[in-house]
């Protein structure tokens, strides 16, 4: 990859290129946190997966180049993008589903992406405007935590129409640093799509009652303060966990769970949500291929 070419020495003619490639996509999607270990990758993984088995034509980029969890998430250890002319070719997942992440162009899992912040925005950049994408109706990206350089360039780059998922779960904590999500989204111009509430409870399997071990309701409380739409609550639920190092995304799954049960019902208000966004770009959502 060219990451340690400054992107502001670029030509203008890329520019173009990347503008070109970002209207062959129907809806840009950027799943965001105001800190790690609240479930983000898992729920851009799940909510690519969710869009694609209804028949979308559906990519995911890992836009986190530090810890990119995705190929894990997804099982494609062992397997990587491709060189195709100057093309970077993403790795397809059941057909219509197609991932990149830096994970899949390392030559070794453990090897260590040490960047700055520039090398970070050209590395950005060339996922968006090299990869092979073809005409998609979704584009998912899982940002890392924060709101620093990933965040930033990805809000940048993708073009209209997009808009941000951001994810929390219930505790203080956590919603104190998405409250600065919300703020950063304003600033950019970026819509938000609305606030999901990640690990809020969870259903014992033993009693069938309902546990608080995060508290809950502190996601609908800031989706309130803030004056955007709340998208919805899923419980903790260690199936999602064991789905997750196995490789295998539970969403759409046969095997029903809260978790399961909650998720399809957040994937609906997504779709609800970016409706009006697709209309006034003249996009469509691609779901009528769904069978």
């Amino acid at each position: 990859m060219e990451a340690g070419t400054d992107a502001s020495s670029q030509p203008d003619i890329l520019d173009d290129v990347l503008r070109e490639h970002m209207q062959g996509i129907g809806m840009k999607l950027l799943v965001l946190s105001g800190k790690g270990g609240v479930g983000k990758s898992t729920v851009a993984t799940n909510l690519a997966v969710a869009l694609a088995r209804k028949g979308a034509r559906v990519g995911l980029l890992d836009a986190d180049l530090h810890g990119p969890s995705i190929p894990v998430l997804l099982g494609l250890g062992g397997r990587h993008a491709t060189m195709e002319g100057n093309r970077i070719q993403p790795v397809e997942v059941m057909g219509n589903l197609r991932v990149i992440s830096i994970g899949l162009l390392l030559r070794q899992e453990s090897e260590a992406v040490i960047w700055r912040g520039p090398l970070k925005f050209s590395a950005i950049r060339q996922l968006l405007r090299d990869v092979d994408w073809g005409e998609l109706d979704w584009l998912v990206v899982d940002s890392p935590p924060g709101t620093g350089d990933e965040p930033l360039s990805v809000a940048q780059l993708v073009g209209t129409p997009a808009g941000a998922i951001i994810v929390t779960t219930p505790q203080s904590v956590a919603v104190s640093d998405v409250r600065r999500c919300v703020t950063f989204c304003s600033r950019l111009s970026l819509n938000v799509i609305g606030i999901l509430e990640n690990m809020s409870g969870m259903v014992c399997p033993h009693c069938g009652k309902e546990i608080t071990l995060f508290s809950t309701g502190g996601g609908e409380a800031l989706a309130r303060e803030t004056n955007v739409p709340f998208l919805g609550r899923i419980p903790l639920d260690p199936g999602v966990v064991v789905s997750g190092d196995r490789g295998a995304p539970f969403a759409g799954s046969k095997a029903l769970s809260p978790a399961a049960e909650h998720f399809e019902l957040f994937v609906r208000t997504v779709l609800d949500r970016t409706e009006e966004l697709r209309g006034a770009g003249g996009t469509s959502n691609g779901l009528e291929r769904s069978t």
